[in-house]
């Protein structure tokens, strides 16, 4: 290699001065950061068995300025302009990474020239081979890296979706953070170029710096969210915020071209990991609590510490250039992601255990409202939403009715054997009438001694009066409580929709009507209220 800090070296410059080549640092494949063109040299042997067109390929898409040249006994042979600045359409070969084919005379001798020029780091991962070989690893490249962007591809329209769906700010926070990874890795390995911003010098010179900035941009408001989205007042959510929002305002300058890329390149190596280093303190307080969200978090960002450290490796020099070392910043920015994603996945439940906790303490206060507390049988509020159900689903064919009962017998049970034997007394009835019809039949309690049973899909007359002396059947037992025998008897009353009346209000009063009468008349007794009884009653 020739260092030309003037750079004024023409090829036959280079080719006269050919002695003063060095040799490259011992790390493979890797100038380190240069602002100067480097006039590389590469002897040349051809098999004497070796026929045909041999390809030239440098697999670092982001290298701007490539000048080939192939010499033979002091002559230029062949030459080519190759680097992302070039118009995409001139290259000798249309693929992702600077290829040119080069043609050698079986036995010859030949001196490769490359002068390489180039804003960032100069890493050189050169390879000749013939086309078969090539064209065989650029398919696998090129496989490679459809697989990793349709991975973030997927990962970045799932977190809109669910953006969109639950308007949970850390999905398009995400989403924002792929954004970012998925452009600098497109930049990177030279499908932007290919495919996206074919022949557009200024997307090609500002995609690396504005992904960046998007990236660390994503980081800030992911993190913070993640960490301390809950917590409107803490010191992690605005100084990360702030900090996104700095990342904006650099991103508006570099675009305006107020910022150079060395500055924005410095900024950007120092920022991109502030968002890890600032939560790291509150992982690892999530952590300790058992939190899968701090666990997942610390994983990240080890894997984050590695590749970075690799990458900037390669681009200080100081780590040989291999497919491992080569890919390590988009390896370890797809595991982030599938991490990353966990930590969605995890709000995403604990989401849905917050509302599934909202509707479990609903159901509570409903069924507080609804239910009797102490046999959590429906009450009248609950008895009167069932009942109006019941009645928009009655008719002539299939009748509704409503049994309105009382206990004969329980106040002097109360006063003999106490409150407690009493309430007893009332969770056995509710057993023994739940007993005695169907599941379909609702059995509500109104207070004290009073019951309601509602029993739909009746058929005939008959079968709801046959309903009501099984009832009345049922209570001639006895009822053992916890060594006392009591007996209770019970007087009801009942009304039948739609033919004594079609509403809730007027059925109940029409069997509390017949019920009453009952009573007066002796007690232990079923009466059905046509109507005439309510009359009497009132």
């Amino acid at each position: 290699m020739l260092a030309d800090p003037s750079g004024t070296l023409l090829v036959d410059d280079a080719l006269s001065s050919l002695a003063r080549f060095e040799a490259p640092p011992g790390t493979s494949g890797t100038l380190g950061v240069r602002s100067e063109p480097v006039w590389l040299h590469i002897p040349l042997q051809v098999p004497a068995a070796s026929v045909g067109i041999w390809v030239l390929d440098i697999d670092y898409p982001v290298l701007q300025r490539i000048e080939v040249y192939l010499t033979t006994e002091g002559h230029v042979t062949q030459q080519a302009t190759l680097g992302s600045l070039q118009p995409y359409t001139q290259r000798p070969l249309l693929s992702r990474t600077h290829a040119l084919p080069l043609t050698m005379l079986p036995g010859h001798t030949y001196n490769l020239l490359l002068r390489v020029e180039t804003r960032g780091a100069m890493v050189l991962p050169i390879t000749l081979n013939k086309p078969t070989t090539w064209h065989s690893k650029a398919l696998n490249e090129q496989m490679l890296q459809g697989i990793l962007t349709g991975l973030a591809l997927c990962l970045l329209i799932y977190s809109l979706a669910q953006w969109i769906n639950l308007r949970d700010m850390l999905f398009i926070q995400y989403a924002l953070l792929i954004a970012g990874s998925l452009l600098f890795s497109l930049h990177l390995f030279g499908l932007g170029t290919q495919y996206l911003w074919r022949d557009m010098p200024w997307v090609e010179l500002h995609a690396a710096s504005l992904a960046a900035l998007t990236a660390t941009c994503g980081s800030f408001l992911f993190i913070s969210q993640a960490l301390a989205g809950d917590q409107p007042r803490s010191w992690l959510l605005r100084s990360m915020r702030g900090s996104a929002v700095l990342c904006v305002v650099l991103a508006v300058l570099y675009a305006l071209d107020l910022l150079s890329t060395r500055a924005v390149t410095g900024v950007v190596s120092i920022l991109g990991l502030v968002p890890a280093l600032m939560g790291i303190p509150g992982a690892v307080g999530r952590a300790r609590r058992a939190d899968p969200v701090g666990s997942t978090l610390l994983l990240a960002w080890v894997l984050y510490f590695m590749s970075t450290a690799t990458v900037i490796g390669v681009i200080r020099g100081w780590v040989p250039v291999n497919f491992w070392t080569l890919h390590s910043f988009q390896f370890g920015a797809t595991l982030d992601m599938l991490l990353f994603m966990r930590v969605l996945g995890l709000r995403t439940k604990a989401l849905r255990l917050e509302a599934l906790d909202a509707n479990r303490e609903r159901d509570v206060m409903r069924s507080l409202a609804h239910t009797d507390p102490l046999t959590g049988l429906p009450n009248r509020r609950g008895l009167n939403i069932s009942l109006a159900s019941a009645l928009s689903r009655c008719s002539a064919e299939k009748m509704l009715a409503v049994y309105v009962m009382d206990l004969d017998g329980f106040k002097p049970v109360n006063d003999q054997h106490g409150h407690d034997v009493g309430d007893e007394l009332l969770i056995a009835v509710t057993r023994r009438l739940q007993g005695h019809v169907r599941q379909s039949d609702l059995v509500a309690r109104l207070g004290g001694d009073e019951f309601v049973v509602m029993a739909g899909q009746l058929h005939s007359l008959q079968q709801a009066d046959e309903l009501g002396q099984k009832l009345l059947d049922a209570f001639r037992s006895p009822f053992s409580l916890n060594n006392v025998q009591v007996e209770v008897g019970l007087t009801i009353g009942y009304a039948i929709a739609p033919h004594d009346s079609n509403d809730a209000i007027g059925l109940l009063k029409l069997a509390d009507a017949a019920m009453y009468s009952g009573k007066q008349g002796g007690k232990f007794c079923l009466r059905r209220n046509t109507g005439d009884l309510a009359l009497s009653s009132a």
